[in-house]
């Protein structure tokens, strides 16, 4: 079999996770995806199978958009809402304000990527270092 296959992830399964899926389903021995969502993250994530897969090279992955929402005061160990509460304060903000700090994160943004995230240095997640306790130097991307 031959093509691609725009699943829509679900939280809590990593993306190899859902290409042993599409693996197992279409008993497609080569399958690979572009791009990687965090397994909390949910959204399209495209899997190639069979001779497509030569393609993964060629088809951009730094094209994503994001939609999210957020707890003002509320700061976790691994940034996001799976991780242990570090600390709690009480927000006084109106609408307009928050806004305002949001329209910063419009356009191409460079960032340090955090730990906990699937972003892979030396073939491993950034996540699974992290779970591990440890650091390691990241650049923006």
């Amino acid at each position: 079999m031959t093509g691609i296959i725009c699943i829509n992830k679900k939280k809590d399964i990593t993306s190899f996770g859902v290409v042993a899926k599409v693996r197992g389903v279409t008993r497609e021995k080569k399958a690979g995806h572009t791009g990687t969502l965090d397994p909390m993250a949910t959204g399209v994530l495209p899997v190639m199978l069979g001779g497509a897969t030569r393609f993964l090279n060629f088809i951009p992955d730094s094209d994503k958009r994001y939609t999210a929402s957020f707890r003002l005061g509320q700061t976790t160990d691994t940034l996001d809402i799976t991780g242990e509460v570090l600390s709690e304060c009480e927000v006084n903000c109106t609408v307009d304000e928050v806004i305002n700090a949001l329209s910063h994160f419009h356009g191409v943004i460079e960032q340090v990527p955090p730990m906990y995230s699937a972003k892979s240095i030396d073939g491993v997640r950034l996540y699974e270092l992290a779970r591990l306790g440890k650091t390691v130097e990241r650049k923006p991307c």
